[in-house]
């Protein structure tokens, strides 16, 4: 039966974003087996016509969200599939990635296309997460959670987990860091990876005003218009901690850019403030 994306190259090309991401992902060596997540809002590609083709006209029997999130009511998602590797989402995305509905009661959703593949066991905190910003009325349409080697381990220093002392640290190591990731990062004291309690916390760390956030021991969690956007914020705030851990290998404690400096690059380029 012919693949969804094939008669649909809008949902073809957000879908093709998702396979070149994660294969980045895999390759620097943030998606170690079936680490991480993306799960993108796609209903804009779905309309009415294209949910009654034939290859969407089987769904699966409808399954529990365990929640319910009454801003995503007909709703569609391209999610991750459960213990799905990143090199393989990157290669073949519609054998291991699925394409989802919710249904009418917000409360349970049903796989449309191509595969029965099924989401992400972390799928109730990233769409929790998504009905959270159409509700705030952001424009963001995809969430990544990934292993970004050298952030995760600026985590294991206890006090880089002070509120913005992460954020001020890497903002200094490169310019693009302050201009790109002007809301700076989040933080997310350790918590059991999947769980409701991490879920809330991410949440309420997003709700402060954060783009990124970073689960301590464990690894990152961005939120953006897509998902290539989503990456380039950790990319990014990563390049920075390798900038800092490089400099500290050399023996040295990075002088970084002064406030002043910072402040400077915030009123020329018209950076949020934190």
């Amino acid at each position: 039966m012919e693949s969804i994306i094939n008669i649909n190259p809008e949902l073809k090309y957000q879908i093709d974003q998702v396979a070149e991401v994660a294969d980045y992902l895999w390759q620097k060596g943030w998606a170690e087996r079936n680490g991480g997540n993306i799960v993108i809002n796609v209903t804009d590609q779905l309309n009415s016509q294209l949910v009654r083709l034939p290859q969407c006209d089987s769904p699966t029997t409808p399954i529990a969200i365990g929640t319910t999130l009454p801003n995503l009511k007909g709703c569609y998602f391209f999610c991750k599939g459960t213990n799905r590797r990143m090199r393989d989402l990157a290669r073949w995305p519609m054998d291991n990635g699925s394409v989802i509905r919710i249904l009418d009661d917000c409360a349970h959703y049903e796989i449309i296309a191509d595969k029965p593949v099924m989401p992400t066991s972390e799928l109730p905190s990233h769409l929790s997460v998504h009905n959270y910003l159409i509700g705030k009325g952001l424009p963001y349409k995809a969430s990544l959670h990934t292993h970004p080697i050298e952030l995760v381990a600026m985590t294991h220093y206890r006090p880089f987990l002070e509120k913005d002392v992460l954020t001020q640290i890497l903002w200094s190591m490169i310019p693009e860091t302050r201009a790109f990731c002007p809301k700076g990062l989040g933080i997310v004291p350790y918590l059991l990876p999947s769980s409701i309690a991490l879920g809330e916390a991410t949440l309420n760390t997003l709700d402060e005003g954060y783009d990124v956030v970073i689960w301590e021991k464990h690894g990152v969690f961005a939120v953006d218009t897509d998902i290539m956007a989503a990456f380039d914020q950790v990319d990014v705030l990563n390049k920075a901690a390798q900038i800092y851990m490089s400099a500290r290998s050399m023996g040295f404690e990075p002088e970084g850019m002064s406030e002043a400096q910072m402040k400077e690059l915030a009123d020329v380029f018209g950076l949020a403030k934190n």
